[in-house]
């Protein structure tokens, strides 16, 4: 078929394994562009093959273990000069399909390719490439089939099918490295735009934390508290994002601060209250003074943060200060807490970490009750 038909076969195939020979390291400077594509590409083959096993026969997937795992499988056999191995959605759907669950069905498949390889490989000599190139389709037909997908990826999101199919088209026109390069750079441009832009706070209700008042008197004495929920981490990414979002709520209540103000101005110059026909009453002032605004930061999802978080929640509790705002945090973690005391000097006569958004509460309470009992006194 050779020679008459011009049909390319498959040729001699040695017989047996070589013997083992640590590869040539210097060639490692021509192929290392090309020997990094091919590991991501084949890790991250194997690793979507270990997950799809894993949710359709219930069971969980170590990433860490997969990758020493994946590793190991091609270190050993360099010696041996194999060719890098991945796992193949052919065979998987293959072993699927005659009811293989354990890794005993490997070990088989393996004993097979070394019956080929040292019994039946010289009988192979007159195959035709055609059938290893049928074969091959055949084994690619799972990750083909995928393109039926793209109608969903587009419902779902437009941004990622963009760079599903760019990062294909960079693929095919270019090379694997390069196409799979595109792609890492595209989803880091996007995480990385969408983390900045994504909303940061969330303002919350006081029905929402399932707080329970005993006396009408104590709603009407917690209409200043207003909580605000950390939805995302706080980092140098969104940090501008968070402090601007949260100004913006506190200027929102700008206009019962600066009534407060001139009050408080009213109060300390008489001779400016006698000669503005008494129009600054004193139960303005006291409702004022005993009414003091109070902002809850719930940090239940605040998982991590680092130092520009920290300094950008420091300056925030500065500003509430300097706009006299009582500033307390809520479900803390311990690591919070210590990086903002070791990070500012945080003066308050109060604490202002609580465990709970119900304690912290209480604490406002017990704080305004005593105020009041206080000023009843002293009258």
């Amino acid at each position: 078929m050779e020679y008459v038909y011009g049909l390319q076969v498959v040729g001699p195939i040695p017989e047996g394994l070589p013997s083992p020979k640590a590869p040539p390291m210097n060639v490692l400077p021509e192929v290392v562009t090309e020997a990094f594509g091919v590991a991501l590409v084949g890790y991250v083959a194997s690793l979507a093959l270990a997950q799809s096993s894993a949710k359709k026969f219930k069971y969980t997937v170590d990433d860490n273990q997969e990758f020493f795992a994946h590793g190991l499988s091609n270190v050993i056999p360099s010696f041996f000069f194999c060719i890098p191995s991945a796992a193949a959605m052919g065979r998987t759907a293959l072993l699927y399909s005659t009811g293989a669950k354990t890794q005993v069905a490997c070990l088989v498949s393996g004993a097979l390719i070394l019956v080929v390889i040292y019994a039946i490989g010289p009988m192979l000599y007159w195959l035709p490439m055609c059938v290893l190139a049928s074969i091959i389709v055949v084994g690619l037909k799972g990750m083909l089939m995928q393109f039926r997908d793209l109608k969903k990826y587009w419902n779902m999101d437009k941004i990622d099918w963009s760079i599903w199919v760019s990062t294909y088209v960079f693929t095919i026109c270019f090379a694997a490295n390069v196409g799979l390069l595109y792609g890492v750079v595209c989803t880091i441009v996007i995480v990385i735009f969408r983390f900045s832009r994504v909303k940061t706070l969330n303002l919350k209700n006081l029905k929402e934390v399932e707080y329970k008042y005993k006396s009408e008197d104590n709603c009407e004495s917690l209409k200043q508290v207003k909580i605000l929920s950390v939805n995302n981490p706080l980092v140098f990414l969104n940090a501008r994002k968070f402090h601007a979002d949260l100004i913006n709520i506190i200027q929102k209540d700008s206009t019962s601060s600066q009534a407060c103000e001139d009050a408080n101005k009213c109060d300390q110059n008489t001779l400016l209250c006698s000669f503005s026909n008494g129009s600054c009453p004193g139960e303005l002032l006291q409702s004022c003074q005993s009414e003091r605004r109070v902002l809850i930061l719930d940090c239940s999802g605040l998982n991590f943060f680092d130092y520009t978080g920290i300094s950008v929640l420091l300056q925030i509790y500065m500003d509430c200060r300097n706009r006299h705002i009582d500033m307390l945090l809520a479900h803390c973690k311990a690591s919070l807490i210590k990086a903002m005391q070791y990070g500012g000097n945080l003066e308050s006569e109060n604490p202002i970490f609580f465990e709970s958004i119900s304690s912290a509460i209480d604490a406002i309470q017990i704080h305004r009750n005593y105020s009041k009992f206080s000023e009843q006194s002293e009258v």
